[in-house]
């Protein structure tokens, strides 16, 4: 064994000290830089009754939940509503990865380069919401769980995720970060397909084609890749024809202008709309369109039309009245209650019961499927948790969904059964949604070249010139 002297030993251990001394701050600065890169995001309620898996959408960054958004969903964990169901899921998930843990001390989230949560506790800061704006509610209270949060941790940016825009003005009114819930959202809600082409200048012998059989090959007209169930008019200056395309046979074959049960198509697009709904191939339907271009009653019609095919016929929409009061505020029993929301679906169905005499067999027949129930009226609430078989389901009012309750519709299809959701994109009642989040345009942007997937967009509305006058000016 080698001795060293005592000095010599006195100086390795000042030398191994200065070496330590000198590393400790570099991991330290580096810990501190990684850190103040992670961004802290704190969710409001409404971004949890949207999502409720929204907590593991942030990435690395770590993720804030007030005090005050727990006592919220504690609000809405009772009842049969797409709501209810996201808030006691959210609970669930939270329950389960805080079983070890503390709400107040950061939690890891399950999943691959996940962050942080932890629940925010009332807790005193140097701008109160409160005071600000004066009064005590519950946004208050979350806006000054981000501010303790933003004073708390000065080297990070801390953001407030709400889809209230009045939230995120008075958030950025306190120089807070504010932004909406981006995930599910359509990028760009110009783009949304229409469902349908116009190709000029095709020649002409493509359209006698398709006149004498009925189909034409789509290579010889489509330059690009076609989309499944894509609908095309066939123009050159002296003729046109209606037109499909069909993934099968890879051929482009003619649409025509059938009527269903007394409804006449009165422009290509209905045409059109007719088609997908009464192609027995296509099982799920989506027709976008304003007020008064046909939407709910051609669907209806073409519902009528196929009876025969299909056990019952069901029109549901969600109850969402114009200023969003619960139905708890009308008189009455649920069928009272409900009724004032139904009667749109009610309207569309005396149209087309009007068009027969009282004498003749088809008036009676639409009477007697009522009366049997082989054609019902419902509020979409009372659709979750069963499974439909055999069934045409028409979803007026789709715009009104959140995609989680489109995708929750669809998954209801049992076997035979064909699902039409009718709306209209930029008119929407519901609070927390838009152009760009509702089901509807989820639905159209991700379901598309799909063979049992077909979408129409309406655009000439049919009701009146009235109607048309106010959609284009008003």
């Amino acid at each position: 064994m080698i001795k060293f002297p005592k000095p010599f030993k006195n100086n390795l251990w000042i030398m191994a000290k200065k070496v330590a001394i000198k590393k400790t701050p570099k991991k330290s600065v580096l810990k501190t830089k990684e850190q103040s890169l992670k961004k802290i995001f704190v969710l409001d309620t409404s971004v949890i009754l949207y999502d409720n898996k929204s907590i593991k959408n942030f990435e690395e960054h770590d993720v804030a939940i007030p005090i005050t958004v727990l006592e919220e969903l504690d609000n809405f964990k009772k009842g049969n509503d797409t709501i209810n169901f996201e808030a006691r899921e959210f609970i669930r998930y939270v329950d389960k990865l805080s079983a070890e843990h503390t709400l107040t001390n950061w939690i890891p989230i399950n999943g691959p380069n996940k962050g942080s949560f932890k629940v925010v506790m009332n807790e005193k800061v140097k701008v109160d919401a409160q005071v600000v704006f004066g009064e005590r509610k519950a946004d208050h209270r979350i806006l000054n769980a981000a501010l303790a949060l933003k004073d708390q941790f000065p080297e990070r940016p801390v953001i407030l995720v709400t889809k209230d825009v009045n939230l995120r003005l008075k958030a950025k009114s306190l120089s807070l970060q504010a932004e909406d819930y981006e995930t599910g959202k359509i990028k760009n809600i110009d783009t949304l397909r229409t469902g349908r082409t116009i190709i000029e200048k095709v020649k002409a012998s493509v359209i006698d084609e398709i006149y004498v059989r009925g189909f034409s090959s789509a290579a010889l007209t489509i330059k690009t890749k076609p989309t499944a169930n894509h609908f095309y008019i066939l123009k050159n200056s002296n003729n046109s024809i209606l037109t499909w395309y069909n993934r099968e046979t890879d051929c482009l074959e003619r649409v025509q202008k059938t009527s269903a049960y007394g409804i006449k198509p009165r422009n290509a697009e209905q045409a059109f709309a007719l088609h997908a709904v009464m192609n027995p191939a296509i099982k799920l339907v989506s027709i976008q369109g304003v007020a008064g271009t046909g939407k709910t009653l051609l669907a209806l019609a073409a519902a009528l039309a196929q009876k025969q095919e299909y056990r019952q016929i069901y029109l549901a929409r969600p109850i969402i009245p114009l200023s969003n009061k619960d139905i708890g505020y009308l008189p009455g029993d649920i069928k009272s209650k409900v009724n004032p929301y139904m009667e749109p679906l009610w309207d569309n169905l005396k149209l087309i019961q009007n068009q027969w005499k009282e004498t003749d067999k088809e008036y009676h027949k639409i009477t007697e499927m009522i009366n049997q129930e082989k054609l019902v009226v419902t509020p979409l609430a009372y659709i979750r948790g069963r499974s439909l078989s055999n069934i045409i389901f028409i979803i007026d009012e789709a715009q009104n969904l959140t995609p989680l309750e489109v995708k929750t519709i669809i998954t209801r299809a049992g076997e035979g059964t064909k699902i039409i959701f009718t709306g209209d994109i930029f008119q929407i009642d519901t609070p927390y949604l838009d152009s760009q989040s509702n089901g509807l345009s989820y639905l159209i942007d991700r379901i598309k070249d799909n063979p049992l997937y077909a979408h129409i967009t309406l655009e000439k509305g049919e009701r009146s010139e009235l109607a048309n006058l106010a959609n284009s000016l008003l």
